[in-house]
């Protein structure tokens, strides 16, 4: 959980770019220049907005990740022997829980700033380096894992000091399947989201 609230900081702070910037690190920009406007806007502050608002924001950041692909990373072994009809309701559960985690703590950061450190770009794969500055100034680095679809790049993947989102994950769900079965695992992804 403490890898996706850092990503909910990297989503809500400001930025600073550097003269120079590819592809990758433009569209990851623009997502987070959507957050920012959506959480700014005057007419979207009232509780009466907060569906609204809430939906604005999940819309942005579901435009900006490969749900599936990192689903399927998160499953890692255990995605070949699954089903179609398997694969899509764990996509969309693993979705959900992502999107949950992410609305439960949005609406609770104070604004900071994040520095570019440097992108790369193998073909189709990118990598864009950034350090978060906590509201103390100390830095925080993360590494974005970006794969291009068409002419968007889309995040498969996140490091935040060097600890993998997808790799956290594929241990907690690996243990589960392991230990119990894959249906276990499908019951409890399905009681935490439906949690209040």
């Amino acid at each position: 959980m403490t890898l996706i609230r850092l990503l909910i900081v990297f989503l809500l702070f400001g930025i600073e770019t550097p003269l120079f910037s590819g592809e990758p690190q433009d569209q990851l920009q623009k997502t987070t220049d959507r957050v920012l406007a959506i959480l700014s806007d005057p007419t979207l502050k009232s509780s009466e907005k907060a569906k609204e608002r809430r939906e604005l924001i999940l819309k942005a950041i579901d435009e900006r990740f490969d749900w599936e692909e990192m689903a399927r990373r998160s499953l890692a072994r255990h995605w070949s022997q699954r089903t179609p009809e398997e694969k899509k309701e764990f996509v969309i559960l693993f979705k959900e829980l992502l999107m949950q985690v992410y609305m439960d703590k949005v609406e609770g950061y104070s604004w900071n700033k994040i520095q570019y450190e440097g992108e790369t770009i193998e073909g189709s794969y990118g990598t864009v380096k950034v350090r978060i500055f906590t509201p103390k100034e100390q830095p925080i680095r993360v590494e974005y894992r970006l794969t291009k679809k068409g002419s968007t790049w889309l995040v498969y993947d996140f490091l935040i000091e060097g600890v993998s989102l997808v790799n956290n994950y594929r241990t907690q769900f690996n243990e589960i399947i392991v230990k119990s079965s894959y249906e276990e695992l499908i019951k409890r992804l399905k009681t935490k989201i439906s949690r209040p």
